[in-house]
């Protein structure tokens, strides 16, 4: 003959290991999704806030993007790929955001405030059309040690590029080694291990307050452009 008193025992028993269970597999199912998650900002893309007027005006304070490393994994950098590197200048600066104008083998030549190229040892140099530039940007591209219009040239080592900010009347990149090119450590090029993200989606900047996309501080009125951005330019 069976009590109540066993049959409530053996539901709170049953409940007990229901309850177990269920623990279990919430904590199993976290742990995929960490998992999961980890695998993605890892080896796949990351969200990135822009801090910082270097790129403008392609790329703009404050501006959301979403970065892809999973590109660098299996294939090489391209120029006129808008980057995510580490510049190793200091500890406040984990990051940079440049555009990659010189590839390995490239010859690069600035002078008179453009930008000029010869690929490979090949031809003669040709100009660049860089249309991304802010017309105060446009034909005013020198290097900040001559204090001059006079030639400079570069030639890019393998496994190295060289990048420039797209503001480049307001920031330092290649031209001088991202900092002073008098340092020991000091380098043009940024080596193609440091080149860690590709910029893939342009989200711009939400702005909470007014719920639109207007930029807080130069009241622009834009929307994302997702994979339209200025990333890409024919030589």
């Amino acid at each position: 003959m069976v009590s109540d008193r066993d049959v409530n025992t053996e539901n709170k028993s049953e409940e007990t290991k229901s309850f177990s269970w269920e623990v279990v597999d919430f904590f199993k199912d976290l742990v995929i999704i960490l998992i999961i998650v980890f695998v993605i900002r890892t080896f796949l893309v990351m969200p990135f806030q822009i801090n910082g007027s270097s790129m403008m005006e392609s790329y703009y304070d404050r501006e959301f993007i979403i970065v892809d490393r999973f590109s660098y994994i299996t294939s090489d950098p391209q120029r006129w790929d808008v980057v995510v590197f580490k510049p190793h200048v200091s500890k406040d600066k984990e990051f940079f955001l440049k555009r990659i104008l010189g590839v390995p083998g490239d010859h690069l030549k600035i002078e008179n405030g453009d930008v000029y190229l010869k690929k490979n040892w090949e031809g003669d140099y040709i100009q660049l059309d860089e249309e991304y530039l802010a017309d105060d940007n446009k034909w005013f591209t020198f290097v900040w040690r001559n204090k001059s219009w006079e030639k400079t040239e570069y030639i890019v080592p393998t496994g190295k590029y060289f990048v420039m900010w797209d503001n480049r009347n307001n920031s330092t990149d290649s031209r001088e080694c991202f900092s002073r090119c008098s340092l020991e450590w000091a380098t043009n090029f940024a080596f193609k291990n440091d080149l860690t993200w590709r910029v893939l989606i342009d989200l711009w900047y939400f702005n909470f307050t007014t719920f639109s996309f207007v930029h807080p501080t130069d009241g622009r009125d834009t929307f994302p452009r997702f994979l339209n951005s200025p990333r890409n330019y024919e030589y």
